[in-house]
């Protein structure tokens, strides 16, 4: 018989940060920067560590470009061609710190991936990218990635789980990805019903990940400012944004122009929208498990990046966190039924 877990789970939406006593005077006094050391590739890592995600409308490098100058990191996605990377590494070679190749599973993948790390050995992140993490055939590609590149530090996922979470740390990654379903454009649980409430997984995976000195990334579900802080405040190393970076100047997607405003195409990567770009369709075997919708435009992203800083630094001000390292040391959360007042829209 199914097994019903009746301890509850929570969503972003769910809690609020309570504010604590703090002796911060000002939001400027907050440093954001991280710094680790990863468990299989010994590298050390320091930055603002908010990454933009792997979509082919996000992961770009017009986005990378960009990022690098707040010191955040972008993983781009695995459609650019090798030429396409040496034109970026010879044209942008301060970003190659900041960045991370990514790639699936398929053997044309990894052959891909092997060209591209082999010809800019300076690329010093792998994203091993899949839907469903929990798939041996994943873990075993994993395992063959860590053999090859046994000094890149390589993020993986997609889980929502710890035990998994321990399982893809144990087989070589350095950083796991977290969320099953929570993206905009994401639609997982309506077409197969899975997924985790990504506040409580986060939290959970969090704990099994810095049990074995691994990380972890809060990957979907942010819509705000506010939610990228709840994230780190859970336990996140990194928070991943998808939505959050669509629509700008540095994001891909057509512009789309309708009744005197502008918008842009953004899609998940297992939309009918992407399959057809990149697999000719949709498998008959397979449903789309994304949508397709137009954000409004928004010009040049660092004016968002600069609006999610400073909610990020003001919530650390909240709780008297000096340093992003300290957040959720000093976060409790408290559970709402309305985080806002949306009488006025």
């Amino acid at each position: 018989m199914p097994r019903i877990d009746t301890e509850v789970k929570l969503d972003f939406k769910d809690v609020l940060v309570r504010p604590k006593r703090s002796t911060i005077r000002s939001r400027a006094d907050v440093d954001l920067s991280r710094e680790f050391i990863f468990r299989n590739s010994k590298c050390k890592y320091n930055g603002v560590p908010i990454i933009a995600s792997n979509m082919d409308t996000t992961g770009t490098f017009e986005m990378a470009a960009a990022l690098s100058e707040f010191n955040l990191f972008t993983t781009v996605h695995k459609h650019y061609t090798l030429d396409d990377w040496k034109k970026f590494a010879k044209d942008h070679p301060e970003c190659l710190k900041s960045i991370a190749v990514s790639s699936g599973t398929g053997s044309k993948d990894f052959e891909q991936l092997d060209s591209i790390v082999k010809a800019i050995p300076d690329i010093g992140y792998i994203c091993l990218d899949v839907a469903n993490g929990y798939s041996e055939y994943f873990v075993e590609f994993l395992r063959n990635v860590r053999k090859s590149f046994p000094t890149q530090t390589i993020m993986a996922g997609n889980v929502v789980t710890g035990e998994m979470v321990e399982e893809l740390i144990l087989s070589g990654a350095d950083i796991i990805k977290v969320g099953i379903g929570p993206g905009s454009v994401c639609t997982t649980r309506k077409k197969a019903g899975v997924g985790y409430p990504q506040l409580s997984a986060v939290i959970e995976c969090a704990d099994a990940a810095h049990g074995l000195g691994g990380h972890i990334i809060s990957d979907g579900g942010c819509t705000c400012p506010g939610d990228v802080a709840k994230a780190f405040c859970a336990g996140a190393d990194f928070v991943m944004l998808g939505g959050m970076f669509a629509g700008h100047d540095e994001s891909g997607g057509e512009i789309v122009e309708r009744d005197g405003c502008k918008y842009k195409l953004f899609y998940g990567m297992s939309s009918a929208t992407a399959m057809q770009r990149y697999s000719g369709g949709v498998a008959e075997y397979r449903a789309s498990e994304g949508k397709t919708v137009e954000v409004e435009y928004r010009g040049d992203v660092r004016h968002t990046v600069r609006d999610i800083l400073g909610g990020l630094r003001s919530t650390c001000t909240y709780v008297g966190a000096s340093k992003l390292k300290e957040l959720s040391k000093r976060t409790t959360f408290i559970r709402v039924t309305q985080q806002t007042n949306d009488i006025y829209k």
